[in-house]
């Protein structure tokens, strides 16, 4: 199951820029993951400094 980014995002980046399948983008309000394309490696999640991402 692909991880999501809940409203906690802060849109800092951090988890774009350590995607290994580059899958997460800048969308209107913050970040958002394409659940096409994401592997559930949990990366984002533990760059994250808010925990915006979850599984």
């Amino acid at each position: 199951m692909a991880y999501k980014i809940t409203d906690k995002c802060i849109s800092c980046g951090a988890c774009a820029a350590q995607c290994p399948v580059q899958c997460i983008s800048q969308g209107e309000t913050q970040y958002q993951i394409d659940e096409n394309v994401c592997i559930d490696c949990g990366t984002c999640q533990g760059v994250c400094p808010v925990g915006a991402p979850e599984a």
